[in-house]
């Protein structure tokens, strides 16, 4: 049975959960961490652990802004992947976050030409689908790397909420307080 773990600033630096994060997603898609940590106090991010029998297995990271909630970081241990964890994660969340507002997550596109690992996108586009989300149809790309937008939702979602969600995260980054 997964525990789940709420990850507040005061309980962030964890060198699992760090090494997890730093690991799990590209170098131009993280905030560093420490700033990651620092953001947690400045916006409302539900950032949560995922355990089993005490090994870490997974986090997660969802913004919760008053129009969405976007599903910011999602990852499961390499060595740990499709063993059907990452399922029961989108699930919990997915239940988690049926609160009227649209549930929506940017994930690197399968559709990206150039793209270094175009059948993991496929596959991990794939198990979004086969696990309630759904394409907006919305792309976006951030250096050099094109995003598909998902969401959870029969609603339109255009590109324009997806700026505003990032416009959201700059804002909190640029008025995060820089540390002593």
């Amino acid at each position: 049975m997964l525990k789940k773990v709420e990850i507040h600033s005061k309980n962030a630096e964890n060198a699992a959960l760090r090494e997890l994060y730093e690991t799990a997603f590209p170098a131009g898609e993280q905030i560093p961490y420490d700033d990651l940590i620092h953001l947690l106090d400045a916006m409302e991010i539900d950032y949560i652990a995922y355990y089993e029998d005490e090994q870490l297995v997974g986090l997660t990271m969802v913004l919760r802004l008053p129009k969405y909630n976007w599903g910011w970081y999602f990852a499961v241990r390499e060595e740990l992947r499709g063993k059907g964890l990452g399922q029961k994660i989108l699930s919990a969340v997915l239940d988690k976050y049926r609160d009227g507002r649209p549930f929506i997550m940017d994930i690197e596109s399968p559709l990206q030409p150039d793209a270094p690992n175009p059948e993991q996108r496929k596959r991990r586009h794939a198990f979004y689908l086969r696990n309630g989300m759904k394409d907006t149809g919305a792309y976006r790309t951030y250096n050099d790397i094109t995003f598909t937008i998902l969401t959870n939702s029969d609603e339109p979602f255009t590109l324009q909420d997806y700026d505003d969600i990032v416009a959201a995260l700059r804002a909190a980054w640029d008025n995060m307080p820089s540390e002593q």
